[in-house]
């Protein structure tokens, strides 16, 4: 064990972690020894949106005082939707780099990152990277000093793009990070850090051993369900091997159809073990935000069910039940931890399951306390209780850290403001820098809270929030009718002070988007079974008489009266089919 390092790259969205990984792997001749493999970026979506969405987990060799190390490489996310990858990263190392970008310095997600390794106790190199830039970084290493308490010494400054002091960062892992302290003679306690189907072999279990052996052939138990598995095929994660040890990471096979016994997170013991506890709990990470997904055809239920049940086999901060919807038929109403985690779910159900969906509009999830005085959690509109049974309703709200420039402090203060947000504290990192604390509900930073933030400071921000807690509001349920039949998936919660501005730019988006029929189309919005906007959308008005050329004035007038007539039953037996981009349109109203 005293040749191995478990490590970790964190560090805030765009500050170079994926870039550092890849220059590892080139450096220590990964990349060539696994030609077959791509061991970073294997989804398509990551290259395109260039972030990195799934932690990767790699081995490197590093020869150091003529002695082999065993490098057990994690590169992890930086967006705030993604951090469930990183809490479980960080909990299977010893050790974790935190790389701080020089032209953007200390970021929110770089404290909240920060923060968690501390707390885990952890040992965290600062590393500063970029310094092939032509800038004064002086500012940075003050800061960074600041945040870890340490010397400038102890503050390693790279460029991972140039490859500049790659080979000292890699002498510092093994001289700082300590080796794992597990003991391969006590009973078995590892956990899941990532898991797999694969269509050939069933599913591929990566796990961290913190103590004991698995062996091949053993058969081990999942503590959150008591289910065995007997180990048909174990590996490390270059080869398959005989047995694994404590302080390493590996693989193992379970062969299976059954893909919903197996939990990311999730403590492995001995079949025969009834006294070793999680290490993880299992309701740690929580969605916070909800959206209905439905098949466009109603023949890929099946399909989208197999499809969501493999997705969060591989993503357990991904939740789903089964729901049904009057006017999209059986579906799913699933919980994401943000818009980003949402949009990537969705990309992949369409890329690597070739099934078209429709969405509903997001909603947080609320606590209603009935008069009666019970409780209950909602996400959907459809389940909220009537008006008479309801006491009051309380929306969660969220701690959102920012960090600028303080010459924008009076537009941030400003728009936080308009969104209900109370300021908590306003610190001065420099004269030129600034962190601001603010107490926000959560369903007004859902949408475009951060874009509106990077126009009004120029793109000259950074943002983190976590939830606090359930505050007392007047929240109100707007329906949306069409010719007075309800399209559930367009209904949401709003505070009622919005209710009206965001009830008129759905209908009026709705005005736009549906197309014109042969007979008036009526959208409106209701709030408590009462009328508060309503758009009509013309009707066609085909010109009946065009082929009357003079003649008597009683033929024009039999056909515009049989046209008068057609009109009043169109309107009565008429139907509107509403294309699929009009769901998808409106989430992206402002």
């Amino acid at each position: 064990m005293k040749k191995i390092r478990n490590f970790c790259i964190i560090a805030h969205i765009d500050h170079g972690k994926s870039t550092l990984a890849k220059k590892l792997l080139k450096y220590t001749n990964t990349n060539n020894i696994n030609k077959k493999k791509k061991l970073l970026d294997n989804m398509d979506l990551e290259i395109e949106k260039g972030i990195t969405i799934k932690n990767h987990i790699v081995q490197i060799k590093y020869k150091y005082h003529n002695n082999i190390y065993k490098l057990n490489l994690i590169d992890t996310p930086g967006h705030s939707d993604f951090s469930y990858e990183v809490y479980k990263s960080i909990l299977a190392c010893e050790g974790a780099l935190l790389l701080v970008d020089i032209s953007k310095n200390i970021q929110a997600q770089t404290i909240t990152n920060f923060n968690f390794a501390l707390k885990k106790n952890i040992y965290i190199i600062p590393v500063l990277n970029k310094i092939d830039l032509n800038i004064d970084y002086s500012n940075v290493i003050k800061d960074v000093k600041n945040l870890f308490k340490c010397s400038s010494k102890e503050i390693l400054k790279i460029s991972a793009k140039k490859e500049i002091g790659i080979n000292k960062l890699l002498k510092y892992i093994i001289k700082k990070i300590p080796y794992p302290s597990g003991n391969k003679k006590l009973p078995l306690k590892a956990f899941i850090i990532d898991s797999f189907y694969d269509n050939f072999k069933g599913i591929k279990i990566f796990f961290r051993i913190f103590n004991g052996v698995i062996k091949k052939n053993d058969k081990i138990k999942l503590l959150s369900n008591n289910k065995i598995i007997k180990i048909e095929e174990l590996g490390n994660l270059n080869k398959k091997t005989n047995k694994i040890n404590a302080g390493n990471v590996g693989y193992f096979i379970y062969k299976t159809k059954n893909i919903d016994n197996i939990k990311i997170g999730d403590t492995i013991v001995y079949s025969n073990d009834i006294n070793t506890k999680a290490i993880i709990k299992s309701n740690y990470i929580k969605p916070i935000i909800f959206i209905g997904i439905y098949p466009i055809n109603n023949k890929d239920y099946n399909n989208l069910e197999n499809a969501i049940k493999k997705l969060k086999l591989n993503d357990y901060s991904f939740t789903f039940l089964k729901d049904f919807s009057s006017s999209f038929g059986f579906g799913f109403r699933c919980g994401f931890l943000g818009i980003l985690h949402f949009e990537i779910i969705k990309e992949r159900i369409f890329r690597e399951y070739k099934i078209e969906i429709i969405t509903t509009i997001p909603n947080v999830e609320y606590k209603i306390i009935l008069k009666n005085k019970k409780k209950k959690k909602i996400n959907n509109p459809l389940k909220l209780p009537k008006k008479n049974d309801i006491l009051y309703i309380k929306e969660p709200y969220v701690k959102v850290i920012i960090f600028s420039y303080s010459k924008y402090i009076g537009q941030i203060i400003s728009f936080c403001i308009k969104k209900r947000g109370i300021l908590i504290d306003q610190i001065y990192l420099s004269p030129y820098k600034i962190k601001l604390k603010f107490e926000l509900p959560f369903n007004e930073i859902i949408y475009d809270f951060n874009n509106k933030l990077k126009s009004i400071t120029k793109g000259y921000i950074s943002m983190n929030y976590n939830f606090i807690k359930y505050k007392k509001s007047n929240i109100v349920k707007i329906d949306i009718y069409i010719n007075n039949n309800i399209i559930d998936g367009f209904s949401f919660f709003s505070h009622i002070n919005d209710a009206y501005i965001k009830s008129k730019n759905i209908c009026k988006q709705l005005k736009n988007l549906i197309p014109k029929k042969q007979f008036k189309i009526f959208i409106q919005a209701y709030m408590y079974n009462k009328i508060i906007v309503r758009e009509t959308i013309s009707s066609f008005r085909k010109d009946v008489t065009s082929k009357c050329y003079g003649g008597d004035i009683s033929r024009k007038m039999k056909l515009l009266n049989k046209q008068k007539i057609g009109k009043k039953k169109m309107n009565k037996i008429g139907k509107i089919d509403l294309p699929h981009t009009i769901f998808f349109s409106l989430l992206n109203i402002k």
